[in-house]
């Protein structure tokens, strides 16, 4: 993962993650690539995507992801943060289930009320889960906390967390993870892994040895 190009990492790990075609917990990666890279990292995404796989990073998400959940990622895959229909990004990190309720009636105003109610209930339904998986992954300090806490280790999370943020915001993660959980982020890592695989995530994290 770490000798890959970076929009070539990402592309592949959202082509794997797209063909899993499980429930919205499972597309934890989509959204961790969606929410936390640059305009420009993502257009090189998908271009990528696009040149491995013959098929744009777009149509997978159309075919895979259900309502609202896709339009979520839409928007973040094309670096809108925010511009999409009914600004949905905003309305799903920032208002309580009652104001979303609120905001998709006030819509009928605007739009279609056909077009806006085939999309409310399922809006309504899943907005708490999106809610939270968003901002959950956002945190990536928080993706390595729960891939390491409990029996065993997602490695796989573990190993993902570390290496797509060592070179943007490693310094960042390891400050808020202490203070979110008291405890060193080196320490947690290093306790949970071994051998070779345990000094070369320490060594991305730029730990002392």
């Amino acid at each position: 993962m770490w000798t890959i190009d970076p929009p070539e990492r990402d592309a592949q790990l959202a082509r794997d993650a797209l063909k899993s075609k499980k429930k919205i917990k499972d597309l934890q990666v989509i959204v961790e690539i969606a929410c936390a890279s640059s305009p420009r990292h993502l257009m090189a995404v998908r271009q990528a995507y696009c040149s491995l796989f013959d098929n744009s990073l777009e149509e997978e998400i159309a075919c895979t992801i259900a309502l609202p959940l896709q339009k979520l990622v839409h928007t973040y895959i094309w670096g809108l943060r925010g511009l999409a229909i009914f600004n949905l990004s905003a309305i799903l990190l920032l208002h309580s289930f009652c104001l979303v309720s609120l905001l998709v009636d006030e819509l009928y105003i605007k739009y279609s009320p056909g077009f806006v109610y085939k999309f409310r209930n399922e809006l309504l339904y899943l907005v708490g889960e999106v809610k939270v998986l968003v901002l959950y992954c956002l945190n990536h300090q928080q993706v390595i906390r729960n891939s390491i806490v409990g029996l065993g280790t997602d490695e796989d999370s573990l190993t993902r967390a570390i290496v797509t943020r060592a070179e943007i915001d490693t310094m960042k993660i390891r400050g808020e993870y202490f203070n979110m959980y008291k405890t060193n982020l080196d320490g947690a890592v290093s306790g949970d892994t071994s051998g070779d695989y345990k000094y070369f995530l320490m060594t991305l994290l730029g730990a002392r040895m």
